[in-house]
């Protein structure tokens, strides 16, 4: 998930979570205030009830000293209730006291908040209960909640496609220093160093580091070139000298038979090293991008052409070759794709068995074309199949070569961003498989 995607869930998951909370806590904090404005209407009662305590009605009540009978008012919504009665045992007295209750009053049943308040009057114990309904209270409470939560998530919405539309105006730099500068560069020749637009210090921080970065490797990079080449010049040089006079010396009658062996042998030890030091600039010069991949390649007739040059070590070894390998054009440089699988053929028949198989045989997918190389020869081990793209690995120390075929085929594949899977077991043989991606950019 980029990183745009990820801010942009986790501001959302943030708004949700407060809407979460307040759809939780916002009752108790209606239910606070609401209470508190009840219970303040509700202290205002009593005070007006008390101011008119000497009624003459009142006072006519109280005087019956009758326990049985109850002073009540009702408004006429029942809404709100008042009652007076005598006390039936003792309580704390000028004390207020509120509570939730459910009321009959008139048979309708409700929720009121009721104050009870003790006092005495003229030597006897009075309870003044004074109650206001929370039916009311209770639906503006869903409602306020509801209204709210609903205005929250058109909140939460807005504010999301604003901060994505915000994340993805402020990251456009990021992603322009990653196109520009970073996916697509093949090589240091190629990196882009003009200046990216940004109004972020850390963008261009970013940007300037990379500038920086790529500069030092340019140059790094210009200075093995230079060191490649010279190697070429001052290795090979001397070694085509020397065969030159080795050359000259086989010429001299005057050597004798044990000579022309020393000489012969230091002969094939120059081709040896010649060989070696060629294919260590090949593989240096591969993983430098010194190689130019535009060219169109025909996948089987390169393989055709690659059969043709081993008919003799196929015919030497009784070799059946089953060739089923269909038309592709592949666009990269020709030498090298000749040379990748000049190496993979090139090992299914050194390490076959006498008048065993190759088979070479294609398949398309919706991404891949599928190229796989397979033999009956020897196999390979688990440990062996780990290291057979490293540098001067052998798979048999008895056979010729310096351990360098593979490793030239993982770089040259690396190169043409190619893949290559090695399926093998001992005595059953290897395969190869090499897939092409259908479309490089």
């Amino acid at each position: 998930m980029k990183i745009k995607h990820q801010l942009a869930v986790f501001n959302l998951l943030t708004r949700l979570l407060i809407i979460v909370i307040l759809w939780f806590s916002l009752p108790m904090l209606i239910q606070k205030v609401v209470y508190t404005h009840i219970d303040k209407s509700i202290l205002e009662k009593k005070q007006k009830f008390f101011a008119h305590l000497d009624n003459v009605e009142i006072s006519d009540f109280i005087t019956r000293k009758d326990s049985t009978e109850t002073y009540a008012s009702f408004s006429t919504l029942h809404s709100e209730f008042l009652q007076l009665y005598r006390a039936q045992k003792p309580a704390p007295k000028y004390k207020d006291v509120f509570v939730n209750e459910r009321r009959i009053i008139e048979e309708e049943e409700n929720d009121y908040r009721v104050l009870y308040y003790n006092f005495t009057y003229a030597g006897n114990d009075y309870v003044l209960e004074i109650g206001n309904s929370l039916g009311e209270i209770n639906d503006l409470t869903f409602t306020i909640r509801f209204f709210t939560t609903t205005l929250l998530f058109i909140i939460v919405l807005i504010t999301f496609l604003a901060d994505t539309f915000f994340i993805e105006y402020l990251l456009k730099p990021f992603y322009k220093i990653i196109n520009r500068k970073i996916r697509h560069v093949n090589e240091p020749n190629g990196f882009d160093y003009t200046a990216i637009k940004t109004h972020s210090a850390d963008f261009h921080e970013l940007d300037s580091v990379l500038n920086q970065m790529m500069f030092r490797i340019n140059d790094l990079f210009q200075k093995e070139k230079q060191f490649i080449g010279n190697v070429s010049h001052e290795l090979l040089t001397p070694i085509s000298l020397l065969k030159n006079r080795f050359e000259n010396l086989l010429q001299n009658e005057s050597i004798n038979d044990e000579g022309i062996d020393k000489i012969v042998s230091s002969l094939r030890t120059l081709d040896l090293l010649k060989k070696v030091i060629n294919n260590l600039l090949l593989v240096s010069k591969i993983d430098n991008n010194q190689f130019v991949n535009n060219e169109q390649i025909s996948i089987s007739g390169i393989v055709s052409e690659i059969l043709e040059d081993f008919e003799d070590r196929i015919e030497e070894k009784q070799i059946s070759i089953i060739n089923e390998v269909g038309d592709f054009t592949f666009t990269g440089n020709q030498t090298l794709i000749r040379i990748m699988l000049h190496n993979l053929i090139l090992n299914a028949i050194k390490y076959n068995v006498e008048k065993g198989t190759i088979t070479l045989s294609t398949n398309l997918s919706p991404e891949r074309f599928i190229l796989s190389i397979s033999d009956t020869g020897i196999g390979m081990t688990e440990t062996q199949q780990s290291k057979i793209f490293e540098r001067f690995t052998r798979i048999n120390i008895e056979q010729d070569g310096q351990g360098l075929g593979l490793a030239i085929v993982d770089s040259i594949a690396k190169f043409h961003h190619i893949d290559i899977k090695v399926i093998s077991k001992i005595d059953a043989g290897t395969t190869f498989t090499v897939l092409f991606p259908l479309d490089i950019k």
